[in-house]
């Protein structure tokens, strides 16, 4: 269990504006976007955002690039839930495709299979495709987008 991991287990008995305010301290651009974090497992992370003045298009309804922020969120806390603490993931890339008008409020539901989990934890370094699925207050889903996660170690990063 990494620090994430454990963070979130401890704050899982309160209610969810807690995890959310704890990690949008820390991940400024999700708590300036007030995303809210809802379920966060090794397994599956789901994120939502309100249609809220701040996040709204010029039509009304929730920006293209905050859509793209809760995919990227859900994929990335999922990978976060799992990568070990003496490696750092980052975001390979995001490829999206916007297919409707979204209606409302958002939320993105992120996963991993066991597989996925196995090799995070036990490979020094690599990268993964982590599906997501993006929704509207429809159960429709505006965007189609997968993102390809990769992790190093941290001392790598430093050495830059």
């Amino acid at each position: 269990m990494n620090r994430l991991s454990k963070t979130v287990k401890k704050l899982s008995s309160y209610p969810t504006w807690v995890l959310s305010s704890a990690i949008g301290s820390v991940v400024k651009y999700t708590g300036t976007s007030k995303v809210s974090y809802d379920v966060m497992t090794p397994e599956k992370v789901v994120v939502s955002m309100k249609n809220r003045k701040k996040v709204r298009n010029h039509i009304g309804q929730i920006h293209a690039a905050a859509m793209i922020l809760l995919a990227e969120t859900a994929t990335g806390m999922v990978v976060g839930m799992n990568v070990p603490d003496d490696k750092i993931p980052l975001v390979k890339f995001l490829n999206t495709k916007f297919v409707r008008r979204s209606q409302g409020a958002m939320k993105a539901e992120a996963w991993l299979t066991p597989e996925q989990i196995e090799t995070i934890k036990n490979t020094p370094k690599g990268d993964i495709m982590v599906p997501v699925k993006v929704t509207d207050e429809s159960g429709e889903s505006p965007i189609e987008c997968e993102a390809c996660w990769a992790w190093i170690s941290k001392d790598k990063l430093k050495k830059k």
